[in-house]
């Protein structure tokens, strides 16, 4: 018979710690060494005992939604395609889970900004299609992205349920919510966000303070890791006008179940960075902070509403 003093501590039960790598990285105009930064940075996260693995959105270009131009369409690949079966090697060589990000060519006419996950075994463990479109000045994705039509739903693999959304999604406390009703094990963001240069530093120093804090008030509310991986370095505009562009701010970062800063990179340099998390936390938290047994769920219909007024 198993018997267990009572004076003894049981939360070892709880612990279960893994590495998760982010790959903060410099994007290319050339594919090729874009794709080979993604690879360097993937290797030395295995080097360093990662088990997971996680890539920047649309890692295999430049952001050339700072523009609306037919000619980028041709970025755009299937799935499995050129991107899967390449990082699908290279997750089988290395035994290590990826979160790939890529242009997804679905037909004709019709592409998605798409997360995929590849499992160690090198196969497609599920993908992601960015349901939140943003279309603003320098980020014209509307013009290239329908919708996702996934919904919000955690992708299966060998390392626990990945909550994968991208970018603009992080700063939707519901898509959060819906992913951990769903029993995601933590929250993964690819992500390309950055300042416009013209910007004066006050606001870019609210924009980058915004933008941690709405990711950790995730990981909080929650009570599930989240991990928020952002390219980096300036990157012109494609129209090719003097002054115009995006400097990507990096600031990558993993936040444990509290929200507590666990690793992070700076903003001006490429940088691979490997932490254990301990999965096994949100048990603990969620006993002390029951946020999922308190909602009010009778009361909350209007929340699919555009507005109540």
């Amino acid at each position: 018979m198993f018997f267990i003093c009572p004076c003894v501590s049981v939360s070892w039960w709880y612990n279960k710690f893994m590495k998760i790598g982010i790959i903060q990285q410099k994007c290319s105009s050339n594919r090729s060494e874009s794709i080979a930064a993604s690879e360097a940075g993937i290797r030395k996260a295995a080097s360093k005992g990662s088990k997971l693995a996680i890539l920047p959105e649309l890692h295999a270009s430049q952001y050339f939604c700072q523009t609306e131009n037919p000619d980028f369409f041709d970025l755009a690949e299937t799935i499995p395609g050129p991107s899967t079966e390449y990082f699908g090697k290279l997750a089988r060589k290395l035994k290590i889970v990826l979160v790939i990000s890529l242009f997804e060519k679905r037909a004709p006419g019709l592409y998605h900004n798409t997360a995929v996950v590849i499992e160690k075994t090198g196969r497609i463990a599920g993908k992601y299609r960015k349901m939140h479109i943003p279309d603003d000045p320098g980020y014209y994705e509307k013009y290239y992205f329908a919708p996702g039509d996934l919904g919000f739903n955690p992708i299966e693999t060998s390392v626990g349920k990945l909550g994968v959304m991208v970018c603009w999604d992080q700063w939707y406390p519901e898509a959060a919510r819906l992913m951990a009703l769903a029993g995601a094990d933590m929250l993964i963001y690819p992500t390309a966000i950055g300042w416009d240069p013209s910007v004066d530093k006050e606001e870019q120093q609210r924009q980058i303070d915004s933008w941690v804090m709405i990711q950790r008030s995730h990981a909080i509310a929650n009570g599930i890791p989240v991990i928020s991986v952002n390219r980096v370095g300036f990157e012109p505009s494609p129209s090719g006008k003097k002054g115009q562009g995006i400097k990507f701010w990096g600031n990558s970062f993993i936040a444990g179940q509290q929200g507590e800063m666990l690793a992070a990179a700076g903003t001006e340099e490429e940088e691979v960075i490997v932490t254990d998390v301990d999965l096994g936390r949100t048990e603990k938290v969620r006993r002390n902070w029951p946020f999922l047994r308190d909602r009010r769920i009778d009361c909350f219909s209007d929340l699919c509403r555009r507005f109540r007024k």
